[in-house]
């Protein structure tokens, strides 16, 4: 596998080695040896898989407590998927990183804890995969706004308002939220 250094150097962008063929293709989307010499070394306690349409856009997303990192994967279609470093205490602090994850490119996104995340449907639809590092807890999930001026998340939206859930659409800006110490 090979690893691409980002922006921000804690959020990885992961291009599996791919072996294709006439039959169609194989590859390894995680294997803990391998990951763990990369540098993310993780015990991965849940698998989540989401189908959304053109124009969805979920999250920011993250849970201060029980706080998730994230290996992030498309299946099928495309996704702009977004990483925002709200470490208060980080070089990096307010700063968004983001790349197109697709079924056809097979990247992955490593986002570690202490980043909110989220994800843009650029094709008519898209199904995404990740792994997560700790569990899924209602009761600490938080959202930043997709559309905080602050952070200036540059999004390949078209025309329209994207589609949001109610949760995403009372997020909270950057200032006013809750963030990793």
């Amino acid at each position: 596998m090979k690893i691409i250094s980002t922006s921000i150097p804690d959020v990885l962008l992961i291009e599996p080695k791919v072996f294709a063929d006439e039959r169609g293709f194989f590859l390894e989307s995680y294997q803990k040896r391998s990951f763990k010499e990369a540098g993310i070394d993780v015990d991965f306690v849940q698998d989540n898989h989401s189908k959304s349409c053109v124009g969805t856009l979920r999250g920011l997303h993250y849970q201060i407590q029980q706080p998730q990192g994230k290996l992030v994967r498309v299946v099928s279609g495309e996704i702009f998927d977004v990483a925002v470093d709200i470490r208060r205490h980080s070089p990096t602090f307010g700063r968004w990183v983001g790349d197109y994850l697709s079924a056809d490119n097979k990247r992955m996104l490593w986002v570690p804890v202490g980043f909110a995340h989220g994800f843009y449907v650029t094709s008519p639809e898209a199904e995404v995969i990740y792994k997560a590092s700790d569990y899924y807890a209602p009761q600490w999930e938080c959202s930043i706004l997709w559309n905080d001026p602050g952070i200036g998340i540059r999004w390949p939206i078209q025309n329209e308002l994207p589609i949001l859930s109610a949760k995403d659409a009372m997020g909270k800006l950057l200032s006013e939220a809750e963030i990793f110490e």
